[in-house]
């Protein structure tokens, strides 16, 4: 019998990537100056000889958003998050280049290319948004912030007034 069998709760064995993912998050909290080097090295071997994932959330409990923000505003996302709203912009203008084309040949008048491609640029403000959402309220959560504990829900700003 293992010993999680006894308590009746099973134990999710955690993997490299996620032993990793955790490392990268106790490096950025040390950069940003969250967490000193001696207890920094210290979590980091605690992360790399974890077995079970249960192991790994007290490492990072302690950091604001459990460390995620800290991983998110480092150098090396930043560059990320601009190259792919550089290659969803070129995205676009490649399309609007098409459809501008596929217009000028079919002689409209209508300009039908800016329904479409108001959409895409829709789209693209949207991935441009989407970022700083995920750093504020779900990176490596998956949780809206609606959904997040402590959120106090459309009555938080209610009156209590009928009709408001």
């Amino acid at each position: 019998m293992q010993p999680n069998e006894s308590t009746g709760t099973k134990r999710v064995r955690t993997s490299d990537k996620e032993r990793e993912q955790v490392a990268e998050i106790l490096r950025a909290a040390m950069t940003e100056g969250r967490l000193d080097l001696t207890e920094g090295e210290e979590r980091l071997a605690r992360a790399y000889a974890a077995k079970f994932r249960d192991e790994l959330g007290p490492l990072t409990a302690d950091l604001p958003n459990g460390g995620w923000t800290a991983l998110a505003n480092t150098p090396e996302a930043r560059i990320a998050t601009r190259r792919s709203l550089r290659r969803h912009g070129w995205i676009i203008v490649s399309i609007a280049m098409i459809l501008t084309g596929l217009w000028i040949i079919s002689g409209a008048q209508f300009f039908w290319p800016a329904i479409p491609l108001t959409f895409l640029v829709i789209g693209f403000f949207k991935h441009a948004r989407y970022r700083r959402w995920q750093l504020e309220y779900s990176l490596g959560h998956g949780v809206a912030p609606w959904n997040q504990p402590g959120y106090g829900g459309p009555d938080r700003f209610h009156s209590g007034h009928r009709g408001c």
